[in-house]
């Protein structure tokens, strides 16, 4: 169900330079204060809804240090995750393509900050900066292509080896061999019921790859839990 989304910008505005997203650090450093005039840094809580399907786009999102799952929704209540923005990437980028409705429920996996700008700001400032255009040819190709990926991945590949995979993407994402995701999130996720979840991760903890405990992962082999993964995850880390 929706969350309304009620933030206070935090002390810390929005610097002068946007290094603390990978994104958008790539650009000039005058693009990037063009930009941070726009853009104002706002808490995250855990769980809360960013966008929902066939919901005006108000905001595009920068992550500082949270995590957002991005998840396809089916008969308003049947979720599969689509893909997820940590600081290397942003929540909005197709309303740049005149999709002014989501296209996807985006829930917070990790509460943080991020960026935020008006979506009509972030229009006009992507027809003004070529480099802006460039950056987001790149990024909306690559996202397509995980979307693509996690769509095979769902249809040929086991349980378990999903859940590795997505254990590892979530650990590249936060930097972080520690982490907390509950049984139900990965459930929304994976498009599985609860038990699912729970004997795939109890597989893993019988392996010692990973321990599992009311939500707090702790990835104990990294090594072999790349192994009980899925090709999938070596292609999500190249891109």
């Amino acid at each position: 169900m929706h969350t309304h989304i009620s933030h206070s910008p935090d002390d810390d505005r929005a610097l002068p330079r946007l290094a603390n997203n990978r994104l958008l650090a790539s650009l000039p450093d005058d693009d990037q204060a063009q930009l941070a005039e726009k853009c104002e840094t706002v808490r995250v809580d855990n769980g809360e809804v960013l966008s929902e399907p066939g919901q005006q786009v108000r905001y595009v999102y920068f992550p500082i240090d949270c995590l957002v799952s991005l998840l396809g929704v089916a008969d308003g209540r049947m979720t599969l995750e689509v893909g997820s923005i940590g600081r290397e990437g942003m929540l909005g980028a197709p309303v740049v393509l005149g999709h002014e409705l989501a296209q996807v429920r985006a829930v917070v996996q990790r509460s943080g900050r991020t960026y935020r700008m008006a979506a009509g700001d972030f229009v006009a400032e992507f027809y003004r900066m070529e480099s802006l255009q460039r950056l987001l040819h790149r990024y909306t190709d690559t996202a397509l292509a995980q979307a693509i990926q996690i769509a095979v991945c769902s249809r040929f590949h086991v349980l378990e080896a999903r859940l590795a995979r997505s254990l590892l993407i979530t650990r590249d994402r936060l930097q972080s061999e520690k982490f907390h995701l509950t049984h139900e999130f990965l459930a929304h996720s994976l498009g599985v019921r609860r038990v699912g979840v729970t004997k795939a991760a109890s597989a893993l903890q019988q392996q010692k790859l990973i321990t599992y405990s009311r939500g707090n992962i702790e990835i104990l082999d990294s090594a072999g839990l790349e192994s009980a993964s899925c090709h999938c995850y070596e292609m999500f880390k190249d891109k």
